[in-house]
C-alpha cells in the first residue's frame, strides 16, 4: 500500500506542479514558465535570497495578486469536494453518489443566497458567516435525502440518487425564487449557481484551508473503516465497526467539505464524482490510497477546468461550473449505463 502511495502520489505532486505552472502561464497576458517559477521561488522565505533574475513588476503583481491566489483557491475547492465524493462514494457504498448528485451542493448554496439576499454576509460570524449557514443547510439537505431514500427504515440505494434529484431540483427553485425578488443582488447570487473563482483573493484561500485540513485529516482516520464497510454492514460491524456511528460522521464531514467549497466557489458539480471515481480506477478500493489520491486528483481536475474557463473564450469568462458540467454530465450518464447493465447482468 505505502509504495503504491509513494507512486501514484508522487506522479499526482509532479502533475499538480506542472499545471501550476502552466495554468500560472495562461491568460490575458503570457508569461514564460521560467519567469513564473522563479517568481514564485522568489516569495519562499530565504530560497528566494538566491534568485538575481530580474522581471517587469507587472508580472509579479499578475502571479502574485491575481492568478496565484486563484489557483491554490481552485486546489483547494476541487481537494474538498473529491474527498468528500469519496467519502459519499465510500459510506453509501454507490459509486454515482457525490455532494452535487446528493443535492448537498444545492442545499449548501441555499444558505448562502439568503445570506446574501439579506444581506448578512458578515452579521454573526465574520467571514465565516456563509461556510457556517452553508454548512447547516447542506446537512440539512443530506438528512432530507437520505430520508426520503429509506424504505421501511432502510436506506436503499436504488433510490438514493432520485431523491437527490428530487432534492437538487426542489432547492434549485428555492434559490430561482430568490433570484427573482431582487434586482440588487442578482448578480452576486446567480454566481452560486453556476460557481466562479474569478475575483477571488487570499482571504478565500485562507478561508478554507482550515475546512480541508480538519476534513482530510478526519476522513483519512476513517479510511479502515471505509475498507471495511465495503464489505457490507452486517461483516463491518462483526470486525469492531461501529456502522452507524461512522455512516453518520463520514456524511458530516462530507458535508462540512462540500459547504466550504460552495461557500466560496458557487455550486461546481461532477467532481466529486469523476475523480474518485478515477483514482479508484487506477489504484483499487483501498480507501486509504482513495482518499489523498482523490484530494491531489481533484486540485487537479479543477485547476484545469478553471483554466479552461478563463482561457478559452478569453477575454470572456466562461462559469466553471459550466465546465465540470459539460465534463461530467456524459461521464455522470456512462456510469448510469454501466450500473443498469451490471444490474442486468
Amino acid at each position: 500500500m505505502k509504495r503504491k502511495l509513494m507512486l501514484w502520489g508522487g506522479v499526482g505532486v509532479i502533475l499538480l506542479l506542472l499545471s501550476i505552472l502552466v495554468s500560472l502561464s495562461l491568460g490575458t497576458a503570457r508569461l514564460p514558465i521560467l519567469q513564473i517559477a522563479s517568481i514564485l521561488v522568489k516569495h519562499i522565505p530565504l530560497l528566494g535570497d538566491h534568485i538575481h533574475i530580474s522581471w517587469p513588476q507587472s508580472s509579479d503583481q499578475i502571479i502574485m495578486k491575481v492568478r496565484f491566489p486563484r489557483v491554490i483557491l481552485g486546489i483547494l475547492v476541487g481537494a474538498s469536494l473529491s474527498v468528500a465524493g469519496a467519502a459519499f462514494q465510500g459510506v453509501l457504498r454507490n459509486p454515482i453518489a457525490d455532494p452535487y448528485t446528493l443535492g448537498v451542493s444545492s442545499g449548501a448554496s441555499v444558505g448562502a443566497s439568503i445570506l446574501i439576499y439579506f444581506g448578512l454576509q458578515y452579521a454573526w460570524f465574520g467571514q465565516w458567516s456563509i461556510p457556517v449557514v452553508a454548512f447547516g443547510t447542506g446537512l440539512i439537505s443530506l438528512l432530507l435525502v437520505l430520508r426520503l431514500a429509506q424504505i421501511d427504515g432502510k436506506l436503499k440505494m436504488e433510490t438514493l440518487i432520485l431523491s437527490g434529484v428530487v432534492m437538487q431540483a426542489f432547492l434549485g427553485a428555492i434559490v430561482s425564487f430568490v433570484v427573482s425578488l431582487s434586482n440588487q443582488v442578482i448578480n452576486e447570487i446567480v454566481f452560486w449557481l453556476m460557481g466562479s473563482l474569478a475575483m477571488r483573493g487570499w482571504s478565500y484561500a485562507s478561508l478554507m484551508s482550515p475546512y480541508i485540513l480538519i476534513g482530510f485529516v478526519m476522513l483519512i482516520s476513517y479510511a479502515r473503516p471505509l475498507n471495511l464497510l465495503a464489505l457490507g454492514e452486517r461483516q463491518a460491524a462483526h470486525l469492531g465497526v461501529h456502522v452507524e456511528r461512522t455512516k453518520l460522521i463520514v456524511l458530516i464531514v462530507g458535508t462540512f467539505l462540500t459547504a466550504a467549497a460552495v461557500s466560496v466557489a458557487g455550486i461546481i458539480g461532477f467532481v466529486g464524482l469523476i475523480v474518485p471515481h478515477l483514482v479508484r480506477l487506477l489504484v483499487g478500493p483501498d480507501y486509504r490510497l482513495i482518499i489523498p489520491l482523490s484530494a491531489l486528483g481533484g486540485g487537479i481536475y479543477v485547476l484545469w477546468a478553471d483554466t479552461l474557463a478563463r482561457t478559452l473564450l478569453s477575454p470572456t469568462e466562461i462559469p466553471l461550473g459550466v465546465i465540470t458540467a459539460f465534463l461530467g454530465a456524459p461521464f455522470f450518464a456512462y456510469l448510469l449505463h454501466k450500473d443498469k447493465k451490471i444490474r442486468r447482468g
